[in-house]
């Protein structure tokens, strides 16, 4: 497999968390900003909807290829606040898995803000 290929996978697979993550926020936004609110967040009403339009948003700017690098850099600094905000392991051992996963994506992120997007994307590089 060509690394053209592998990076469109690689883009691809870096996306369902928050495909499905926005969406679920978006279908439940008082929930989430109650719960932004119980994290002690500034704002939860606003930054709801810029947590949503950045997962819907960037995952779909990740899949399409579009400012790529951009957007890579952007979702490794997302993903990365919301280890350290939302999955507290030093507070609660249980959050251990889900800080690390977070810190997984971030990884990846970076490794695309990187490499690029490939030529099957929109950025075409």
């Amino acid at each position: 497999m060509n690394n053209t290929v592998v990076l469109l996978i690689g883009r691809i697979l870096l996306t369902p968390i928050f495909f499905v993550g926005g969406y679920n926020k978006l279908m439940n936004v008082a929930g989430t900003t109650g719960y932004f609110g119980k994290l002690g967040l500034p704002v939860p009403e606003v930054l709801t909807w810029l947590v949503i339009a950045v997962e819907l948003g960037g995952a779909l700017l990740i899949v399409i290829g579009w400012k790529t690098r951009w957007v890579a850099w952007g979702l490794a600094v997302f993903t990365l606040l919301t280890a350290l905000i939302g999955h507290k392991f030093w507070v609660d051992p249980g959050q251990t898995v889900h800080f690390l996963k977070n810190i997984a994506i971030v990884g990846g992120f970076l490794m695309l803000a990187v490499a690029g997007p490939g030529r099957i994307s929109a950025d075409r590089s």
